[in-house]
């Protein structure tokens, strides 16, 4: 009987995941390293997403990602990405290029990224597909807010995980303004 009490326990407290899972990466205090946070507070405010696609504001956070990154279908990480490109350019890496990708520490997030990702490797729980959609930022310096160069770029990045979001089946609605989320906690716009 305690069995069967254990089992029920469990069940009642267990969540299900949404299979998708945007993950916006940045400190908002340090201008465009911030960027992943706004385009998950854009996806928030001005768009219409299934359940099956989760939208988290992962900020700085490292090893506590661990639960919200398990076992996920596709994980779509959104940050700041230094690769020596122009300010303002995208960055997209799917499948062997995000491993690589992580050992350059490019971003200020990728150790905790990589140790999140080795650890759910370890754990027999990582998720089947994991892309880094980012962008070069302009500046880094202590600033609430993006730079113009990189605010101004900020719909194409949301854009352009709209259509990993499509790709992996789930289909994402603008709404229009007057049906805006005004709930949500903008860094970046009024």
């Amino acid at each position: 009987m305690e069995a069967a009490t254990q089992f029920i326990n469990m069940t009642d407290t267990e969540t299900v995941q949404a299979p998708v899972l945007v993950l916006g990466l940045g400190n908002i205090l340090l201008q465009d390293e911030g960027v992943g946070v706004a385009v998950v507070e854009r996806l928030q405010r001005r768009y219409r997403v299934p359940d099956e696609v989760e939208l988290l504001d992962g900020g700085t956070s490292g090893m506590s990602l661990l639960e919200d990154m398990r076992n996920r279908e596709h994980v779509i990480v959104v940050d700041a990405v230094r690769t020596g490109k122009p300010p303002g350019t995208e960055v997209v890496l799917t499948g062997e290029e995000v491993p690589a990708f992580l050992c350059n520490k490019v971003s200020p997030h990728q150790l905790a990224l990589s140790d999140v990702l080795a650890n759910l490797t370890l754990m027999n729980e990582s998720p089947h597909q994991v892309t880094v959609v980012g962008m070069e930022p302009l500046s880094l310096e202590t600033h609430l807010g993006l730079s113009d160069m990189v605010a101004a770029r900020l719909q194409s990045l949301t854009e352009r995980v709209i259509e990993h979001i499509e790709a992996a089946g789930y289909a994402v609605e603008q709404l229009e303004p007057e049906a805006w989320n005004k709930n949500v906690s903008l860094m970046t716009e009024a």
